[in-house]
């Protein structure tokens, strides 16, 4: 059985200033965008390529068994791109503050790319959710 990540909740404070930031700013494609429930709304954005979606909520109660989050506390999502210069160029282009190109060396972090696997960069959203982004060989960022 296979078991595939499809959609992950990031946690914002203000959905239309979150719809704009990841549509407009990073690029993501708008999926969905509806009042699913009185006072319930949800807006599902796609990043380009990729299976697994980022879904904004606001209304909805938790899953049982779950807990809910503050906007802001969601870190360690990773995107990866074959070209992280380029991507780096478009973000800046769109307005997105987003770190310089790093590597870990030796000694910790070090400007510039790395090796295969070894180039990174980040950015947060408007509530200080955090990305990174990381370039993977173009062959098996096709998979």
């Amino acid at each position: 059985m296979n078991w595939t990540l499809e959609v992950v909740p990031v946690p914002v404070s203000d959905m239309d200033r979150a719809k704009e930031f990841y549509a407009d700013r990073v690029g993501f494609a708008v999926d969905l965008d509806d009042e699913v429930a009185p006072g319930m709304r949800v807006i599902q954005l796609t990043p380009p390529g990729s299976r697994c979606s980022i879904a904004l909520l606001h209304g909805m109660p938790a899953a049982p068994g779950t807990r809910t989050m503050t906007p802001g506390t969601l870190h360690g999502l990773q995107l990866c791109v074959t070209d992280i210069e380029e991507a780096r160029a478009e973000l800046v282009a769109r307005g997105v503050d987003v770190s310089p190109v790093s590597h870990l060396g030796t000694t910790g972090w070090e400007d510039g790319k790395g090796d295969t696997w070894n180039s990174f960069m980040s950015f947060e959203d408007p509530d200080g959710n955090g990305w990174t982004v990381q370039e993977a060989p173009s062959e098996l960022a096709q998979r």
